[in-house]
Order: structure tokens, then C-alpha cells, then sequence
């Protein structure tokens, strides 16, 4: 199937009216938050405090007109050679054209599959059971596949635009305004919700390790930037419960079952179009409902987190194998962004590339060849997951 080719919309059956209704006030009331707009400085050439203060204040901030149209081209070029080498069926060895299949040989977690319209997480002990009830699960048509890949991680390696986008300058002064010039990754994918078939991701916050921790705050588990090929729609995007990165660990089934629902009162969606990049703080509430609609969702994730909640802390086991994040490891890691810098600068001669401060202190440089590109093979082995 064409990244442009339409599919018929799925109802949810007797929810159908409900979850229209649900959709069209959450977009009412995302619209209203006051946290969207292009990415400004102020005179000091400092991201603009006002974007900072709503960004903080709500969990999440819509940056528009990030990502141009050339851009946008490119990522989609790379997305179709994506889908088009992904494998045949799940486990399979090689894709529909009989070539060796997309991460076939990766050791590290790649492909995430699940039925079209599931939901692989939701009610189940994955994820350390981070994600404790289970959404709706539309039926599907009867002609889809059964099972359908829906998240790719260690996605830059298989893709120069995205590795070109993660980056992008403006998009990493946000991250060091965010969580200091010492900002380091924490992992990178691709989520695709083809329409008709996209999974569901049920409530839950992303951060694992840090809820008990003294210097806990708002900000202890670092954020993703979600950038949007396509856009996103109530239908099809992430909700965020508003302000709930300021909470602590949630009991999550306790709110869905004073909701009595898995629509939350209080959720509201991601809305953007083409080009445009959400920042969402990982402790907030969030989930995705499953993409019925004739929409496309692809999201160019990007996590990034502080280095102190990072340094020395014994973590992973959900993206990464256990270990203790040290200085070297943290240092190899965060090698993909000297490789994103180049390649962006390569590629947009007239943009003024983004200077990282830990790179420059030390004076570790990072040049985008042939040679690098081998090198980020299964680099998501050394994801910095807390």
C-alpha cells in the first residue's frame, strides 16, 4: 500500500457516536491550552520563555512549521523503502520482493507488531505493566493482514532524514532549554498508524525508574519530540492528560475506572499538521486510541533526557538491557547526535548547525560518512531508557 492511499473509515460500533463526540470536544479543548506556535528566542537567542512556561505547565507544547516541505519529501521517500523491505509476515527472514527483510539482522528490539486495531499492551504485564487497561479494539475489515508492524525502533539507522531531523537546531536549543546544554538521548523510533489497521497505545507514562527518588520533580524522565509526516488528528494522534507530569506516579486503572471509561474526561489530543513537532514531557498521561480513521499517523520520535537523571543510575530493561549508565556510556550513545548534526549540515549548507555543548568541551567531533552509517548498526542497544 502507497504511504498516500486511502482507507475506508472504521466505526466502533454502539461506542461510535460517543467516541465522535469524545474526539470533537478534545480538539475543542486542545485548541483552547495556549501552548502552540512556531519555535521562538527571545533577544538573547534563548528559546522564548513564554513557550517554556506553557510547555511546563501543560506537559506538552505543538511546535509548528517545524519540518518544510523538502524535508517532509525526504522523510517520506526514506518511510516508503521502509515499509516496502519491512517483513512479509511477522518472523518472517525476508520481505514481499523475497530481499533480506528490514532488522533481520538486528539483536536489538526493532519491530513491534499487533493485530490491526489492537491493542499489544494494554491489560498485559509488557512494559513492566506500565500499561494496566486495555483500550477498545475495533473490529477490523476482512481483508487486512494479521498482524501489522506499528512501531520501528532504532529507527535512524535505517533512515538519513530522520537521522538529518533528529538534528535539526531549533529542535535541540528546545531540547537544552528543556534539559540543560548536557542533554543526552534516550531512544529514537518510528510509530505508524496506517489507517484501518494502526494500533492502539493504552494509558500509561513512560518513566520507570525516578517516582521515588528525593530529587524527583517534573522533568525527572526527560520528554520525546514527536514529529508529524502526515499531521495528526483526534482520531489517529496521542491524548495527554494536561498537567499530569506534575503528579507522581498515577494509578492508572483507579482513574479509568472513576472515568468509567478509557476516554478520560480530562485528555485532550495532539493536533498538528504536516511539519509540525509536539514536545511531550514522558511522565505525563498519555495514549493513543486505535487509527480508524483514513488518516495516516508516521511520528519521527526523538527522547531526550537530562544527564543527571541519567549519570551512574542503574536502568533499562524495557528498551535496553539493564546497566549503569556511565560516563562512557553516555558518551557512546550520545554520539548520534554529532552524526545527526553533520548529516544535517551536509544536507542544508545554508542552516546554521547547532553546537553541543559536551561535544565542544571535550572536543569529540563526529563526521557523517559511509563509515558512520555502519556504525549505527543495532546503536539502540545503548539506549539511555529510565
Amino acid at each position: 500500500m502507497s504511504v498516500r492511499e486511502a482507507a475506508s473509515e472504521i466505526d466502533y460500533g454502539p461506542e461510535s457516536a460517543a467516541m465522535a463526540a469524545y474526539f470533537a470536544q478534545g480538539e475543542k479543548k486542545a485548541l483552547a491550552l495556549g501552548n502552540r506556535g512556531p519555535i521562538r528566542y527571545d533577544g538573547l537567542g534563548n528559546i522564548h520563555p513564554d513557550i517554556l512556561e506553557a510547555y511546563w505547565r501543560c506537559g506538552f507544547y505543538v511546535f509548528e512549521d517545524v519540518l518544510g516541505a523538502n524535508e517532509l519529501a525526504d522523510i517520506e521517500a526514506d518511510l516508503q523503502q521502509i515499509l516496502e523491505r519491512l517483513p512479509r509476515e511477522k518472523d518472517a527472514a525476508v520481505d514481499a520482493q523475497g530481499r533480506p527483510a528490514l532488522a533481520v539482522d538486528c539483536q536489538a528490539p526493532t519491530l513491534f507488531w499487533s493485530k490491526p486495531l489492537g491493542d499489544p499492551f494494554g491489560g498485559t504485564d509488557l512494559a513492566n505493566g506500565r500499561h494496566p487497561v486495555k483500550m477498545i479494539e475495533p473490529q477490523a475489515a476482512a481483508d487486512t493482514p494479521d498482524e501489522v508492524v506499528y512501531l520501528i525502533l532504532g529507527s535512524l539507522q535505517f533512515s538519513d532524514a530522520c537521522l538529518r531531523t533528529y538534528g535539526h537546531p531549533d529542535l535541540l536549543a528546545v531540547a537544552a532549554a528543556v534539559n540543560g546544554d548536557d542533554f543526552v538521548p534516550f531512544t529514537d523510533a518510528l510509530f505508524i498508524k496506517e489507517p484501518g489497521l494502526g494500533a492502539s497505545v493504552a494509558w500509561h507514562q513512560d518513566g520507570t525508574t525516578h517516582w521515588d527518588s528525593e530529587t524527583w520533580d517534573q522533568g525527572s524522565h526527560g520528554f520525546n519530540f514527536m514529529g508529524q509526516l502526515y499531521g495528526c488528528t483526534p482520531a489517529n494522534g496521542v491524548w495527554v492528560v494536561p498537567g499530569s507530569h506534575k503528579l507522581g506516579k498515577i494509578d492508572i486503572a483507579a482513574v479509568v475506572a472513576e472515568a468509567g471509561t478509557e476516554r478520560l474526561p480530562d485528555a485532550v489530543p495532539i493536533i498538528c499538521k504536516p511539519g509540525d513537532v509536539a514536545i511531550t514531557n514522558r511522565q505525563t498521561l498519555h495514549g493513543s486510541f486505535a487509527n480508524t480513521s483514513p488518516d495516516w499517523r508516521v511520528t519521527v520520535n526523538m527522547g531526550c533526557h537530562r544527564r543527571a537523571s541519567i549519570l551512574d543510575v542503574e536502568a533499562g530493561g524495557l528498551h535496553n538491557r539493564r546497566a549503569v549508565y556511565d560516563a562512557d556510556r553516555i558518551r557512546e550513545r550520545s554520539r548520534i547526535i554529532g552524526y545527526a548534526i553533520d548529516a544535517r549540515r551536509q544536507h542544508f549548507p545554508d542552516e546554521t548547525p547547532f553546537v553541543y555543548k559536551p561535544f565542544e568541551a571535550s572536543g569529540d567531533s563526529h563526521a557523517w560518512d559511509e563509515a558512520a552509517r555502519q556504525s549505527l548498526h543495532d546503536y539502540n542497544l545503548l539506549d539511555l531508557s529510565i
